[in-house]
């Protein structure tokens, strides 16, 4: 793959974070920014108004735009990493052969939830957006961390090695050790159902369960998620195939989500274990929790999927059926091993 110019679609946490490794590695940026006040602050503060507000940029080597057909046009490796909710949105009005000869990378942990799919599946659906033409970027990294200049490990997964490899050399830093597999599909999944069990850890947390639970709790969910991962590996006709879901783009990034103070997905849970209502911790995060919605969206998807998941069955009956958290971990907790 030869060297291109990056765009990056999302102006959050995760969006800031990656275009900080990336111009720290010299490669000049289009960045999309749904507010021109934003940018206009942006240019002038060379920082983000409302995220990493202490990550500063050299300006000068970013094209900010509001215009995502101005994006697309300029770059041949479009990242989008807005929250998957607003994916169609976002990519409202763009021509249906507007990603021709594009590289795609996905940085979204979520489903999106009004089709059930995943980023991929969306892009073939409305862009004819081929497999090999995507690649996703994920792993156990919060923003903050990024920003800070924090060690932190990022799993690029696509079809083509040599590809997908060379696609990793834009991230590699002092601060970003780069790892590579082919598992396009697990690796979002893992993603998706990392948010739910994070939600879970923090409705525990908000319930006064301790850290021995805790424990437990998660370990049980790692079970849970290889058990999604392997009816997923299953649906696709690769179940030949082995998977270390100990690697840190699976395990790794359930694990920090879970106990991290950074999590949004955790924060979110603990206002609903302390009696917050749904509406109630959205208003309050004031950031999109990807679990809540993945949580519906998994309890869809596994209708045709069939796999033995208990513990994200427990969360959705929570966050949308209203059934009571105090009640639901009692039952899950007869459950756990």
């Amino acid at each position: 793959m030869e060297k291109g110019h990056i765009g990056i679609i999302g102006s959050g946490s995760w969006a800031t974070a990656i275009a900080k490794i990336v111009t720290d590695n010299g490669h000049p940026i289009t960045w999309w920014v749904r507010q021109q006040s934003n940018i206009d602050y942006f240019t002038k503060r060379h920082h983000n108004p409302h995220y990493l507000r202490n990550t500063y940029f050299d300006v000068s080597t970013i094209h900010f735009t509001t215009s995502v057909e101005t994006l697309v046009g300029e770059s041949d490796i479009i990242i989008i990493a807005v929250p998957s909710i607003h994916i169609a949105a976002a990519l409202e009005g763009l021509d249906p052969a507007s990603f021709k000869n594009k590289k795609i990378v996905s940085a979204v942990k979520g489903v999106l939830p009004k089709y059930n799919i995943l980023l991929n599946q969306y892009l073939e659906k409305q862009f004819n957006v081929s497999i090999d033409q995507y690649f996703t970027l994920l792993g156990p990294s919060h923003a903050e961390e990024v920003a800070a200049e924090q060690l932190s490990y990022l799993t690029f997964s696509g079809v083509d090695t040599q590809h997908t490899s060379d696609l990793a050399t834009y991230f590699q830093t002092e601060y970003i050790n780069t790892r590579i597999n082919n598992d396009v599909w697990g690796v979002q999944y893992a993603g998706v159902a990392k948010n739910i069990y994070a939600l879970g850890a923090g409705i525990a947390h908000g319930l006064e369960y301790g850290d021995n639970f805790l424990s437990v709790f998660i370990a049980n969910a790692a079970n849970e998620m290889d058990c999604l991962l392997s009816a997923i590996m299953h649906s696709n006709n690769k179940e030949d195939e082995k998977i270390n879901y100990t690697a840190s783009v699976y395990l790794g990034d359930l694990l920090v989500t879970c106990y991290s103070l950074h999590s949004r997905n955790r924060t979110f849970g603990n206002m609903i274990g302390k009696g917050y209502s749904v509406r109630a911790a959205e208003l309050e995060l004031n950031m999109v929790a990807e679990g809540y919605n993945a949580s519906k969206c998994i309890m869809a998807i596994n209708e045709s999927l069939q796999a033995d998941l208990p513990i994200i069955k427990a969360i959705y009956q929570i966050l949308w059926e209203g059934h009571d958290p105090v009640k639901t971990f009692k039952d899950i907790e007869s459950i756990l091993i």
